[in-house]
């Protein structure tokens, strides 16, 4: 063989590749896809938004408990409080063991009965102990941040 000719094979080149397709513009469903995405995003926020404001008076009302050192300022926060979700006529007029109760039904978890019996004597003048008072507001803040609406509500919330 000639060892300095040239080989077919010394002569093959590698392939050529086209450019790699670029991202931009985007094809149509991509802009479809863009524009739902967009969509979506602010319906979220529109609706973290709203649920903000919608809790608005539950962040007052705990912050509010917070400088509350006695049981009848408890006791008002609560009934103003359950004013914000429900009709007046359904809150202004219970008193005794049918408001308890209603406090009770929207709460999440079951009345104590130390709170039970602070909230209607509590709020009369004696000094109840230190413990009573720390688990009313235990209880009240408990309420006032996860309790639930009437169902047949249709009221706005408002502080």
């Amino acid at each position: 063989m000639n060892d300095g000719a040239a080989t077919s094979l010394d002569r093959l080149h590698d392939i050529v590749l086209p450019p790699d397709v670029s991202w931009w513009p985007l094809a149509p469903g991509g802009y479809v896809l863009l524009a739902m995405g967009l969509l979506l995003a602010s319906a979220l926020i529109h609706r973290a938004w709203r649920r903000r404001q919608a809790n608005a008076y539950r962040r007052a009302a705990l912050r509010e408990l917070g400088s509350i050192e006695d049981a009848a300022a408890m006791a008002e926060l609560l009934r103003r409080t359950a004013l914000a979700i429900a009709p007046r006529p359904s809150i202004a007029g219970k008193t005794g063991a049918a408001w308890l109760d209603w406090l009770a039904a929207h709460g999440p978890e079951a009345m104590p009965d130390t709170v039970r019996s602070l909230l209607t004597d509590g709020v009369y003048g004696r000094t109840p102990p230190r413990e009573e008072l720390v688990a009313l507001r235990r209880y009240a803040a408990r309420w006032i941040a996860r309790h639930r609406a009437p169902p047949a509500a249709h009221h706005s919330p408002a502080c």
